[in-house]
């Protein structure tokens, strides 16, 4: 008999739903990965299909995180585990 996490694990796998759950992981591990500075400046809002849509404080924040953009994915990705983040919207 397996594991039931083995079974669980399978189950989110083969429905994707696994895909949905590391989205939302992302959302939650926003303000570690980006450090008090930029959290304290933005909210992670949602995410929808690899896009991480972030509220920021002010235009400024908004084109400083652009310039940044390919080093926070590479960090929420990091902490999600996957590479699941594909693009980041600046709102």
């Amino acid at each position: 008999m397996k594991p039931i996490n083995a079974v669980l694990d399978n189950f989110l796998k083969k429905t994707k739903l696994s895909d949905g759950i590391n989205q939302q992981k992302a959302v939650e591990v926003w303000s570690e990965a980006v450090g008090s500075k930029i959290a304290e400046n933005t909210e992670a809002l949602s995410v929808e299909h690899g896009v991480l849509f972030i509220r920021a404080g002010s235009s400024a924040w908004s084109q400083e995180l652009q310039l940044k953009k390919k080093e926070i994915l590479l960090k929420i990705n990091k902490k999600v585990g996957k590479k699941i983040i594909k693009d980041l919207r600046f709102i």
